[in-house]
């Protein structure tokens, strides 16, 4: 005989035809336990339902408490009873989801369901998706609801039962059982505790995102891999944000909205935070830097500070074209090139709606502008952006509300220029201790500052492209390196 049990609410319900297996009701298995002829039996639940306290719950309980191994687990049940719990899993199992769905000829169209028993999909086409999905959840009967809405997603993951089978799914259900049951019984991989977690703050709907849905991933497996567990956030959870350890902001910042709301009470908590509250408030205000830079001889293009009363005086001190920006502008947006006195006027006027204060620049035309990274003073990326097509920025905003972007070219740090990355280097220093990234050009007068970044583009492809997967680990390093002084007693909470 197997040393598989499998317990059923009503033995009627299993007629799969396997005499070798020990069929047993939850009634017995609950209130009989002498009724278990195996002898350290591997046991499958399939009860009707797994609802709290209820007789499916009871079984696998009682399982546990009697040593015997059992899928699913109390936790399983647990976990898959609500979104909000298993939640943390979705991110992993979205990207082996939207991967497969890249490589297949013909994809599915419209939102579907899929059917996985001990691992094994309806859809063979998935099958790595359940798989893992078996790893991290053992359920013997999942069934997970796919939705296309703006991206594929996954909706759902619901525990089945022998009742909900449908006529045509018996045969596949059969083969799952007689692969599972016959096969060694594995545990799944048991990964060391993690030493501490990470809140990573993100905004699905962003258009222009500082990391793609998929550079998110590469930080949470670089996590994995140095003991860190990463779990993405959105606004909403902010309630929870003083569960985590630390914080990293990866949604466009800005002072009146709530990325500067986590960085302070992330700040507040004693949680380690990047981008921290002091960094957002200076970086993200062109007026603060352009005084900043000035005060501390950092070379930057002529800037002047401008009021109403200031536009008519403007053209004496820079040449056109000038590039008026407003105060906290980001990727590109609220920067504006005029070419003469009817256009600054225009421009300044409409500008003048949103702040109190704009910025007068002289323009420098660049084929491409430097992107240095720098993190705790220390550079870790350089790149070149090119201009966008038949434009004078990295970024073209399209009037229907699309964009187009330049290309670019990546470099390891020692192959970049070292005066534009001392510069660089200088300029961060000048914010903090955070990751920035400074924007320069260099002409034939020299190098010179356009901005410096708090929350910097990182992504996939991009940034990454010399030092791939090492560039995501020194950035979660300087996360460690920061919990780790922490608990060895610098300030922070407990």
């Amino acid at each position: 005989m197997s040393s598989h049990l499998i317990i059923v609410d009503r033995s009627s319900t299993f007629k799969f035809g396997r005499t070798d297996l020990e069929i047993i009701t939850t009634k017995d298995y609950i209130a009989r336990p002498e009724a278990v002829r195996t002898r350290t039996p591997k046991i499958v639940n399939l009860s009707r339902a797994y609802s709290y306290l209820g007789a499916g719950y009871y079984c696998s309980l009682l399982a546990e408490a009697r040593t015997q191994k059992v899928i699913p687990t109390v936790k399983t049940i647990l976990d898959l009873s609500q979104k909000s719990i298993y939640r943390y899993a979705l991110p992993e199992l979205e990207e082996l989801l939207r991967r497969r769905l890249k490589r297949m000829a013909q994809p599915p169209e419209a939102s579907f369901t899929l059917y996985s028993f001990f691992g094994t999909a309806d859809d063979r086409r998935f099958q790595d998706l359940t798989r893992r999905a078996f790893d991290v959840f053992r359920c013997p009967m999942l069934k997970i609801q796919i939705r296309l809405k703006d991206d594929w997603h996954i909706h759902s993951l619901q525990p089945l039962s022998l009742d909900d089978l449908r006529p045509d799914q018996e045969d596949h259900f059969r083969a799952s059982l007689d692969a599972y049951t016959k096969a060694t019984w594995r545990e799944p991989t048991e990964k060391a505790p993690p030493r501490y977690t990470m809140a990573m703050l993100h905004n699905p709907k962003d258009e222009l995102p500082p990391s793609s849905a998929k550079t998110l991933q590469k930080f949470i497996k670089a996590g994995e891999a140095l003991g860190i567990a990463i779990e993405p956030i959105e606004k909403k959870d902010y309630l929870r944000l003083a569960e985590y350890d630390a914080l990293f902001i990866r949604e466009t910042t800005s002072l009146d909205d709530h990325t500067y709301r986590f960085a302070k009470k992330a700040e507040k908590e004693g949680m380690a935070v990047i981008d921290d509250p002091n960094s957002i408030l200076r970086c993200t205000n062109k007026v603060y830097l352009a005084e900043l830079l000035r005060a501390n001889k950092v070379p930057a293009p002529k800037t002047i500070i401008v009021d109403k009363a200031k536009v008519a005086t403007i053209e004496q001190d820079i040449p056109y074209p000038i590039v008026l920006k407003i105060p906290d502008g980001s990727f590109s947006r609220g920067v504006y090139k005029v070419q003469n006195r009817g256009e600054l006027e225009a421009t300044a006027a409409t500008l003048f709606e949103e702040s109190d204060v704009i910025l007068a620049q002289e323009f420098m035309y660049t084929e491409f502008d430097w992107r240095v990274g720098v993190l705790n003073r220390q550079p870790i990326f350089v790149c070149q952006y090119l201009m966008a097509k038949k434009h004078w920025q990295i970024v073209k905003h399209n009037s229907d509300g699309r964009f187009e972007q330049g290309s670019f070219k990546t470099m390891l740090v020692d192959e970049a220029p070292k005066a534009v990355v001392e510069i660089a280097v200088k300029a961060a220093g000048l914010i903090g201790n955070g990751l920035y990234g400074v924007d320069l050009k260099q002409n034939d007068r020299g190098i010179f500052v356009i901005e410096i970044n708090d929350n910097p583009n990182i992504d996939t492809g991009v940034e990454d492209l010399r030092l791939k997967d090492e560039l995501y680990k020194i950035i979660v390093r300087e996360f460690i390196r920061r919990l780790d002084g922490r608990t060895n007693g610098e300030a922070g909470r407990s």
